[in-house]
């Protein structure tokens, strides 16, 4: 179990805008009306002009859709983040 911890962590790294748009298959504005919404990772801030997701969040985020589970704030502040 340890070593899985390991390697996520390892795995861990910021997203910018358009991987997130490929790896969810959503375009710019339906991203940020999901987030306004709660349904969807918040952005963090990375740079004064710039943000960025958490990987981790948003892998969790593609495989809770795939797997039929519903969007919701809870499920993303439960353990996410």
């Amino acid at each position: 179990m340890e070593h899985k911890i390991i390697d996520c962590q390892a795995q861990r790294r910021i997203l910018r805008r358009p991987e997130v748009e490929m790896r969810t298959g959503f375009k710019r504005a339906h991203i940020y009306s999901l987030m306004s919404q709660g349904l969807f990772p918040k952005a963090v801030p990375i740079g004064s002009r710039a943000v960025g997701w958490d990987s981790i969040a948003i892998e969790r985020w593609v495989e809770d859709r795939l797997a039929g589970k519903p969007s919701s704030l809870t499920d993303l502040v439960g353990g996410v983040l």
